[in-house]
């Protein structure tokens, strides 16, 4: 059963950002929008790059008043190991949430239990707490965070306009569709 259009449930982790150990809950996405990104595990192959990517785009996610939390069933400790360890990973700037229990990978549907890591999943969270875009990947498929921000400028164009739909390979700016029975068979 799929969790899209459901609320976030309920969790209290650990994460390790900006060269500090912050409690993060449900409560703190309230109200903004938000990605979660689970990875399999630091220090690692793929989940590095994809790392660095969300890391170069995030003052974009920042303009779109997008906070991003990247979770893996490694401890917070391990995290800012990393961080200081890698010159690739030591530019990230968001919370890296450790899950060691994986109790927020299981709330997010998206653990792999016999290996007890996180499947390459993003979840795009609305204010309300509302799970909007759902993404898995396999193992060895990066993602891309500039498609994720078309998908986020998505969500956040239809919550604005209800009445309208967005197409496609739709960008910011383009031309949306408003459903009614005139549309139907002529798309």
């Amino acid at each position: 059963m799929s969790i899209i259009n459901t609320k976030i449930k309920p969790f209290k982790n650990t994460a390790f950002k900006n060269g500090e150990f912050i409690e993060i809950t449900e409560k703190n996405v309230e109200g903004k929008w938000s990605v979660f990104f689970f990875y399999p595990a630091d220090f690692t192959f793929v989940c590095p790059t994809e790392l660095s990517d969300m890391a170069d785009h995030y003052e974009d996610f920042q303009k779109l008043s997008v906070e991003i939390y990247s979770v893996s069933t490694d401890t917070h400790f391990t995290h800012k190991a990393w961080h200081n360890f890698s010159k690739t990973i030591s530019k990230v700037r968001y919370a890296m949430i450790g899950d060691p229990s994986g109790t927020m990978t299981r709330n997010f549907e998206v653990m792999r239990e016999i290996e007890g890591l996180a499947e390459r999943a993003s979840f795009i969270v609305d204010p309300q707490g509302i799970i909007q875009s759902i993404e898995i990947t396999a193992e060895g498929i990066g993602r891309n965070a500039s498609d994720l921000i078309r998908k986020i400028k998505a969500a956040q164009y239809i919550a604005k306009h209800p009445m309208e739909v967005c197409p496609a390979k739709w960008q910011e700016g383009d031309i949306t569709l408003t459903p009614c029975l005139d549309l139907v068979g002529k798309i």
